[in-house]
């Protein structure tokens, strides 16, 4: 799958997510946030990233004042990079060097989008399920960096899960998220 297809498919998910809440006020699994907040942090820290490396989303609707379209606005935003006549093209940015755009777009920013997707569907009610396949290959990819992540500041502490817990669940742990957390 290219970064392309999969942002589109993971974004789809998200978004349907985004569609189905009732209440944006209600907690999330990131301590401290909403279900709002789940949003905003995706719609606004990839405009920075990019920008760092030279590249410009256009703004759009505030989350504040209507998530909904503040996500679609900006998935189009994403897609059309992805979508657009050089995806390829060297991207540099000062913290994680230079890169293919659409490689560092899937690596940083769809991966997020994937694990978020699950803090917002817990948070509101709905189906929190995360494709196993994506699931086994982020956690192979993430467990031989887990200090280099912890250090980040990104990730909490793991939280403890049996070691025979569906992939869904060690992934969730992985990133210090409790697989049986409830609003």
């Amino acid at each position: 799958m290219t970064a392309a297809e999969h942002h589109r498919a993971v974004a789809a998910r998200f978004g349907e997510r985004v569609a189905g809440v009732t209440d944006w006020s209600v907690p999330a699994p990131v301590d401290g946030w909403t279900a709002r907040d789940v949003v905003r942090h995706l719609v606004e820290w990839l405009p920075g990233f990019l920008a760092a490396g030279g590249v410009e989303l256009a703004p759009g609707p505030a989350v504040d004042e209507d998530p909904v379209a503040a996500w679609e606005h900006h998935g189009e935003q994403v897609q059309a990079l992805l979508d657009g006549p050089d995806p390829g093209r060297d991207f540099t940015h000062p913290h994680v060097g230079t890169q293919p755009l659409d490689q560092a777009i899937d690596r940083f920013y769809t991966a997020d989008v994937f694990l978020h997707t699950w803090d917002l569907a817990r948070a509101t009610g709905q189906d929190d399920s995360l494709d196993e396949e994506f699931s086994v290959e982020m956690l192979a990819g993430m467990q031989p960096m887990e200090q280099l992540l912890r250090d980040s500041g990104q990730y909490g502490p793991a939280v403890p899960v049996p070691a025979d817990a569906p992939v869904q669940d060690r992934l969730l742990g992985f990133i210090g998220r409790d697989p049986a957390w409830r609003p």
